[in-house]
């Protein structure tokens, strides 16, 4: 959990990145490593960073929520969506239907944010840019 994933993801990219035969001509005619971060490295392993990056958010959102269901998260009356699940499972028999708000918020969430994290790689890319559908280039 955390930045730990996406630190490991930038730098082992990082490292394929460097023996690229795109940065190893501009290392040699003379740009500098800023120059190779900002217009080689950084480009390729931004878009694939955002989607980690809002994947982990939606992991952290599940696992908030259960911990909080069963009790070992965000203690009343601090609202979580885990607490208001809590909350409707004692009234299940009764009232059905009050599980469903905070289900659905969870599962609208986390959705979301793997479908925007999904269309910024689309959005930001180098590799798919000018490709029609998100497809990849011919």
């Amino acid at each position: 959990l955390g930045w730990l994933g996406i630190a490991n993801y930038a730098r082992g990219q990082t490292i394929a990145l460097r023996e690229r035969e795109y940065v190893v001509a501009a290392r040699t005619v003379g740009s500098t490593p800023v120059r190779l971060m900002v217009r080689h490295i950084a480009p390729n392993i931004l878009p694939l960073m955002i989607v980690l990056a809002m994947i982990e958010v939606g992991q952290l959102i599940l696992i908030e929520s259960a911990i909080s269901f069963i009790g070992f998260g965000i203690q009343p009356p601090t609202p979580s969506w885990g607490n208001m699940l809590t909350n409707a499972s004692q009234y299940l028999g009764k009232a059905p239907y009050l599980i469903y708000p905070p289900g659905i918020a969870v599962l609208v969430t986390v959705l979301c944010l793997y479908l925007v994290g999904d269309g910024l790689r689309d959005a930001l890319d180098p590799r798919l840019r000018g490709a029609v559908g998100g497809g990849a280039r011919k």
